[in-house]
């Protein structure tokens, strides 16, 4: 679903005398144009000055200043496996695949084939906003959106304007981002491109690292062009077309990634009379990748190939529609249907023996998804405004197969298809929003969600460190039940919101301890000393709850102090695969994360951020041995205007140089995040 622009917007609310002029109006939550204050579920917005600052040039790093987004990894894009960049909302089961839909421009940017994001293909230069729902959104969105939904918004730009921003920084790190807009007929061309690279920083720790190890260098281009226009009958059109690739070196002289993608949208929108909206966008995907695995010995001398995926393509392709309408009550409904299908196939050559691999394996099959949804709110007078909403969904997984044959002859050794599955999955929402005075709301909302597991989790085996993971075509579906209340306060210069939240996350799939080495183990075989094995499998149940606090002060029109704060407690409640794992906390959940901001425009033409964020310790495994722990890391930049449309920037990021762990092996090795960064460029406006 395309969001339709302000005008659009405006004219759909037009009839609901009770909005206030200046209340953002938010789409995410609900697939209608909403005024923020009538949305039940948590809804943060991040402006696009927020995507400008050069301490945070990533899209996913400037999204860590909300207390709420975390990554499975802590790292950012810049430094992060691509098939590590899960995203986590309110800690409800950090993984890879996340339990998150996270969409650019109404389309899920997840990784069809992963659940993944690749956050390098949204250049922060593209990037005019975003949203964030925590633990809302199910009832509209359907699958994947268990823990949330991120949705982030192309900047649009007018005919004959557009920008060049070069910089550069430390790790021989530098891009460039370009943009530019012309009159095309009745509309208005985008074109945006990206290049970026950085000879990349030591994943392992100084006191860790050996002979094997290597830095992280990585480049990545990405190339768009959207075209914008209006048609006959009040109908809006965006066309899109975007291609993405990326090279990645993952610590070692044979770990590498490669990534190629192209996508295609059309999306329509329109707004026949005052009060009425409707969209309409079908889309489509090709991607494919490449990555490489290694065994490295105990003192890190030797590397060992493990296994070489040397393509796992991947396709997606969708269709969405919606209409909205307003009465002159207030009252507003929305309806509309979706579809979705991707497949993709993991191709693998492994078992590693005399220099060359013995067998390969070919591991996929393809899955599609129909929904239809309905919302309405209601007023019910004095303030007070109900919303309920529900959605149908089916699902289906086919084609899963997994197939070996041996190397070099190519004969077959096994063949195993596995059974075509299908489920319905019905998915409800509903809150309230009250407003007993001017500048005070309370809100209460729940929603039933879920989650099918992905392709890579279905039938993709990999190795990360000294940890093998197998794949399981038997996985469940995931389901969750969220709630959250919460009040705040909008008194002019300070706000404040509260929130208390919990979910209950049934047969969570949880990469399970099942073998630890040395030793030979079926399913695993030999395991050398400090390596794990694990297979995907379904717990019984996951609780968490928390409290998350927010808000901003302007004592003056020039400082603005922000703060983002989260306190929660996630545990595993039932394990019948793992009793053991019962009480345990779940992995890559800090109990506490917090985040301070200022931003203050110090004098015409200088502006200043600061932004430090902090984090408890976590641990990176299910068995709570492997201790991730707590960090302080401090954001700074500046930018000077020098003259109409010209500016200087700098900015370095954990400019304490903060020790960061984002790994820990059962040998003691420890991952780290990237240490103090310091990039300067400029930026030309016309």
């Amino acid at each position: 679903m395309r969001i339709p622009t302000t005008v659009v917007l405006l004219a759909a609310l037009g009839a609901r005398a009770d909005v206030a002029s200046l209340d953002p109006v938010t789409v995410t939550a609900t697939r209608m144009p909403q005024p923020r204050s009538e949305v039940p579920f948590t809804v943060e917005l991040l402006p696009a000055d927020a995507f400008d600052d050069p301490g945070s040039p990533t899209v996913d790093g400037t999204l860590r200043s909300s207390a709420d987004f975390s990554l499975f990894r802590r790292n950012d894009s810049v430094s992060a496996n691509p098939t590590t960049q899960g995203v986590s909302l309110r800690g409800i089961g950090p993984s890879g695949a996340s339990r998150s839909l996270v969409l650019l421009d109404g389309v899920p940017l997840n990784d069809p084939f992963g659940g993944w994001v690749p956050w390098s293909a949204v250049p922060a230069e593209s990037v005019g906003a975003a949203e964030i729902v925590p633990g809302g959104g199910a009832a509209a969105w359907g699958n994947e959106a268990l823990a949330g939904v991120v949705q982030i918004f192309t900047r649009e730009l007018s005919p004959g304007t557009g920008s060049a921003t070069l910089r550069a920084g430390d790790y021989s790190t530098a891009s460039a981002d370009l943009a530019q807009a012309v009159r095309a007929g009745p509309g208005t061309l985008e074109l945006r491109g990206e290049t970026f690279s950085t000879g990349g920083t030591d994943l392992v720790a100084p006191s860790n690292r050996g002979p094997v190890d290597t830095d992280t260098p990585s480049r990545h281009n990405v190339e768009s062009a959207r075209w914008r226009g209006t048609l006959p009958g009040r109908t809006e059109v965006a066309l899109t077309l975007r291609r993405f690739e990326e090279w990645r070196d993952n610590g070692t002289a044979y770990q590498h990634n490669h990534m190629r993608s192209g996508f295609g949208s059309l999306a329509l929108s329109g707004h026949p009379q005052m009060g009425e909206t409707w969209t309409l966008t079908a889309y489509a995907e090709d991607q494919d990748s490449s990555q490489s695995f290694s065994s490295v010995n105990a003192a890190r001398s030797a590397e060992t190939p493990a296994s070489l995926q040397f393509d796992v393509p991947a396709s997606a392709f969708g269709l969405a529609t919606s209409a909205s309408l307003v009465d002159p009550s207030g009252a507003a409904t929305t309806v509309g249907a979706d579809l979705r299908t991707v497949g993709g196939e993991t191709r693998e050559d492994f078992l590693y023996s005399k220099g060359a691999y013995t067998e390969q394996r070919y591991a996929g099959g393809r899955q599609a998804f129909g929904g239809l949804f309905a919302e309405r709110l209601q007023p019910l007078g004095h303030g007070l405004l109900a919303t309920i909403g529900a959605r149908i969904d089916r699902w289906q997984d086919t084609d899963g197969h997994l197939r070996i044959s041996a190397l070099p002859t190519g004969s077959p050794i096994s063949r195993t298809l596995y059974t075509d599955r299908s489920g319905t999955e019905f998915s409800p929402g509903a809150g309230v929003t009250w407003e007993p005075a001017a500048h005070l709301r309370f809100h209460a909302a729940a929603q039933h969600a879920f989650r099918q597991p992905t392709l890579n989790e279905l039938y993709r085996p990999f190795r990360q460190g000294s940890t093998t993971t197998l794949p399981n075509a038997a996985l469940s579906t995931e389901h969750a039940d969220t709630a959250e209340a919460g009040a705040a306060w909008n008194g002019g210069p300070l706000t404040l919101a509260v929130t208390a939240f919990a979910a209950r996350l049934e047969d969570p799939v949880s990469n399970v301890t099942l073998a630890q080495g040395p030793g030979t183990f079926p399913l695993f075989g030999a395991l050398a000393v400090g390596s794990t094995g694990q297979e995907r499998l379904n717990l019984g149940r996951i609780d968490t709850r928390g409290l998350q606090a927010a808000g901003s002060w302007t004592p003056v029109g020039d400082l603005t102090i922000d703060f983002s704060a989260l306190e929660e407690n996630a545990t595993v409640r039932s394990a019948p695969v793992a009793p053991t794992l019962v009480g345990k906390a779940v992995p890559e959940v800090p109990r506490w994360n917090a985040s301070l901001g200022l931003r203050w425009k110090a004098t015409r033409s200088l502006s200043v951020v600061l932004r430090g964020r902090a984090s408890a310790f976590q641990y990176d495994d299910d068995q709570n041995l492997l201790r991730l722990g707590s960090y302080a890391v401090l954001d700074a930049s500046a930018k000077l205007d020098v003259a109409a449309g010209t500016e200087l920037f700098g900015g370095v990021s954990n400019a304490g140089d903060a020790r960061v762990q984002t790994a820990h092996s059962a040998l003691g090795v420890f991952n780290l995040a990237p240490g103090r960064t310091v990039t300067a460029g400029a930026r030309i406006s016309w």
